[in-house]
């Protein structure tokens, strides 16, 4: 569904309202049952209700077999985000820094935290210096340098799996840039500098109609998709959700701050290549720039941005802190598993001709 937004008075390009969908999240399980039950509350809500919450919480994590794929739970961590991010118009009430939420976001997140760290081992030998862990990065990056899900799309994705694509990826990319962003006013120096710079980029460099958010939620309209933050909250599964989860983990947790590093470093050195072939699928399905600029533009910054990433952020951040080493290459271990999980799973569901959306969803 195309939605009517703001015009830009320099080009006229229509730009997507700033506002949620407005639709309530259809909860997962009774975590994400109670928690919604909370935050759309039209009155008071009572201290039993929230220490219910509190206590199906311990439960849900004892009996979690794979929290990365907990529905449940990965939900209610990326509710809680939410309230520091938004926009959730959903939500009623002042929520963000309640107590007993801050400590139910607590109690997941160190559960996912274990998990993530279980998941992504970084590699041995520890380099010591700044261009020692720019080098490694580099050589954990190679590996996925042609990443199989872009790889496959390019030749055969229909127009129907490029939707789901679209889908899985507006979760995270109608915010694109914002999660690291909260680690900026925790770095200094060089690393700090960096880390502006590929922002300011990502942010459209001053212009809103350049903002990646933005041009994204163009490629969306041009698709016929909605293009509100979270209307297909419902329609993704919990490693979708878990991916983006990792990202507000790493920038709202200042110990984890070399995590934010690590991850975005991993991110942008992974992008330019498979943007190119997403590019080329849409392509190939006779979708022209309104929905290829998002990935042209990305192939093009990314190019640039990975050598910062690397160099300066990572690079800097090092020889500033060498005890953040470890984490760094935490981070950029967990966005490269992470990126492996999410995309083998469409590339399995697609290969077959199954839907890699959830069936409860409410999308298609």
């Amino acid at each position: 569904m195309t939605q009517t937004g703001a015009i830009d008075e320099q080009d006229g390009r229509v730009l997507s309202p700033p506002t949620g969908s407005g639709l309530t999240p259809s909860p997962r399980g009774e975590v994400s049952s109670l928690l919604l039950t909370v935050l759309t509350a039209e009155g008071d809500v009572s201290a039993e209700a929230l220490l219910e919450l509190d206590a199906a919480t311990r439960r849900g994590l004892t009996a979690s077999e794979d929290l990365l794929r907990d529905e449940d739970l990965q939900l209610s961590l990326h509710l809680l985000y939410l309230l520091h991010s938004g926009p959730a118009d959903f939500v009623r009430g002042e929520w963000e820094w309640n107590p007993l939420l801050i400590g139910v976001r607590g109690r997941i997140e160190k559960s996912f935290e274990t998990a993530l760290r279980a998941l992504a081992p970084f590699p041995e030998p520890l380099p010591n210096t700044g261009a020692e862990l720019a080098q490694t990065l580099f050589s954990m990056t190679s590996e996925v340098a042609q990443p199989e899900l872009a790889t496959w799309a390019a030749k055969h994705a229909s127009v129907d799996q490029l939707r789901e694509f679209l889908i899985h990826k507006s979760i995270y990319t109608l915010r694109e840039a914002d999660p690291h962003s909260w680690a900026i006013p925790r770095l200094r120096g060089r690393a700090k500098a960096a880390l502006v710079e590929i922002q300011a980029d990502e942010y459209g460099g001053g212009r809103p109609e350049r903002v990646h958010a933005e041009i994204f939620a163009q490629a969306l309209r041009g698709f016929g998709l909605d293009d509100r933050p979270d209307h297909y909250l419902d329609d993704v599964p919990a490693v979708t959700l878990a991916s983006v989860n990792a990202m507000n983990l790493f920038g709202l947790n200042r110990r984890l701050r070399g995590a934010a590093i690590g991850h975005l470093a991993a991110f942008e050195m992974t992008s330019s290549i498979p943007n190119g072939l997403f590019s080329r699928a849409f392509s190939r399905n006779g979708f022209d720039r309104d929905v290829t600029w998002y990935f042209d533009e990305h192939v093009e910054a990314d190019a640039v941005h990975e050598q910062i990433a690397a160099h300066d952020l990572a690079g800097g951040a090092a020889n500033d802190e060498p005890g953040l080493i470890p984490d760094i290459l935490f981070g950029a271990a967990a966005c490269l598993r992470l990126d492996d999980i999410t995309g083998s799973r469409m590339l399995a569901a697609w290969s077959t001709g199954a839907s890699s959306l959830r069936a409860s969803g409410r999308s298609l």
